[in-house]
C-alpha cells in the first residue's frame, strides 16, 4: 500500500533560509561556509513545521557554480551546513544557467516537480517560501501556496498568496493553513 501523499514547505535558500550578501542594492550567496549567516528565527520556524509533520526541503538556483565563480563543492557544503543546523528533508538545487535547456531554474518549477516525483509531495497542498521573485514564480507555477520574505531587493513579478516580514510570520501562516 502506497503512503499517503505528503505537504511539503519548499524554500529558497540564500536570502530565506540564510542570510544574502548585498552588494550595491542586490543579493549574492555567501562564499563560502565561513559567510553563512541563519536568517533570524529560522531555528524555531522550522521546528515547528516539522512538529506539524510537514516535509521541508530547500529549492535553490546556483548559477555561480556553472559560471565558475564557486564550486560545487562549495555549494554542497554551504548546503551540508544548513541541514545540519535546520530540519531539512531534502535539498534540490539548479546547477544550471537560465536558458532553453534547462528546466529547473526558478522561476520555473522543475525542481518543485522532481522533489514532489520523489517524495510524494502534493504541490497543491504545499508552500513555496521566498524572497524573490523567481520563487513565487516557480511556486505558482508548481501549483503551490506562495509566501514572499519581504526585503529591500526585490519585488514579486506575480502576486504571492501570503507576504510576510520574517519566517517564524511564514510559519504561523502555514500553520494555521495546515
Amino acid at each position: 500500500m502506497a503512503a499517503a501523499p505528503r505537504r511539503a514547505v519548499f524554500f529558497d535558500r540564500d536570502g530565506t533560509l540564510n542570510e544574502a550578501v548585498i552588494r550595491d542594492g542586490h543579493p549574492y550567496p555567501p562564499a563560502g561556509v565561513a559567510d553563512m549567516i541563519l536568517m533570524p528565527g529560522a531555528v524555531d520556524a522550522l521546528q515547528r513545521l516539522k512538529a506539524a509533520g510537514l516535509f521541508l526541503a530547500i529549492a535553490t538556483n546556483q548559477p555561480d557554480a556553472a559560471k565558475g565563480l564557486t564550486s560545487r563543492a562549495t555549494v554542497e557544503a554551504m548546503n551540508r551546513w544548513l541541514t545540519d543546523r535546520l530540519p531539512i528533508d531534502h535539498v534540490e538545487v539548479c546547477w544550471c544557467l537560465e536558458g532553453p535547456d534547462c528546466k529547473c531554474y526558478k522561476p520555473l518549477p522543475g525542481m518543485l516537480f522532481d522533489a514532489a516525483a520523489r517524495h510524494n509531495i502534493r504541490l497543491d497542498q504545499s508552500f513555496m517560501v521566498g524572497d524573490r521573485w523567481r520563487d513565487i514564480g516557480a511556486g505558482k507555477a508548481a501549483g503551490c501556496h506562495t509566501i514572499w520574505l519581504r526585503n529591500d531587493y526585490d519585488v514579486p513579478r506575480e502576486r504571492p498568496d501570503r507576504i510576510v516580514c520574517s519566517l517564524a510570520e511564514a510559519a504561523d501562516v502555514i500553520l494555521q493553513q495546515f
